[in-house]
């Protein structure tokens, strides 16, 4: 196979092959293969324990894997350490989102990366907070407010202008919308529509069914460290999603759907108590 494939009509911006990852005697990860082209929302989906954090780890620079390959644009690429990986042009938004609550956005954005040829340049940096939030249409009414006082989906926002900072190809965002109210992930979602349409691709690992049908144009199933699928959302439904994540086509999920979907079926799955 290939390291370069097509996806959906367009070239692999990041194409992993035969990735396997084990700790002691568990295998976290074995021969997974994943492709993501520029513009392109690619899900992640699996159960705990398919190895979706581990994956996010290896492509980030925290894991190295113990075989396969990653190429990235048209070479093969390793990546030892999150500094190389943010030098190649992979960003990544973990779950916790790492913002300091005391400091305000445009600091949060530069924490560790301040532009200050001989003193800290606040205009400068102001400036770019701006573009960066603007690239993202971001609902921030100004960036010198404390963290601490922004809604949950606008401290997704603060971590994901931060992201683009290196001016990266591929961004992971790992669970987005986690704990987010409808509002709040609605607005990242549209946050991850405005990065494929700026030509970024997107990886983003999920367990919200309704949030992958929503903004991702491919979904891959990870079960037990395998690959258990890769699906057109267009394509596919979440029941068939849900069946290639539990590795079972009859389940609860799939049943009650059925049962839902037929006018006046009354079948009862338990009898009453006596």
């Amino acid at each position: 196979m290939s390291p370069q494939q097509p996806v959906d009509g367009r070239d692999s911006v990041l194409t992993l092959r035969g990735i396997s990852k084990t700790f002691g005697a568990v295998a976290a990860l074995t021969d997974i293969d994943l492709d993501v082209a520029a513009g392109q929302v690619v899900a992640v989906v699996g159960d705990n324990g398919a190895g979706k954090s581990t994956l996010v780890k290896i492509l980030s620079g925290v894991h190295p894997p113990d075989s396969g390959t990653i190429t990235f644009g048209s070479r093969v690429v390793h990546i030892p350490t999150p500094a190389a990986a943010h030098h190649l042009g992979i960003a990544t938004v973990f779950q916790d989102l790492a913002l300091c609550e005391n400091l305000n956005v445009v600091e949060n954005l530069f924490l560790g990366q301040e532009l200050r040829p001989l003193r800290l340049n606040t205009v400068a940096m102001e400036t770019r907070s701006w573009d960066l939030l603007r690239q993202l249409s971001a609902k921030i009414p100004t960036v010198r407010v404390p963290v601490a006082s922004l809604s949950g989906g606008q401290r997704q926002t603060v971590a994901i202008a931060r992201s683009l900072l290196g001016d990266p190809k591929i961004i992971i965002l790992d669970e987005p919308t986690a704990a987010l109210g409808v509002a709040q992930t609605a607005e990242v979602l549209n946050l991850v529509e405005r990065l494929r349409e700026n030509g970024l691709g997107v990886i983003m690992v999920s367990h919200n069914m309704a949030d992958v049908k929503a903004v991702a144009d491919t979904v891959v199933v990870l079960r037990l460290g395998r690959n258990n699928g890769v699906f057109d959302v267009r394509d596919v439904s979440s029941e068939d999603i849900v069946a290639a994540i539990t590795g079972a086509s009859d389940n609860v999920v799939t049943q009650r759907a059925a049962r839902r979907a037929v006018p006046g079926d009354a079948t009862v799955e338990e009898g009453p108590r006596q």
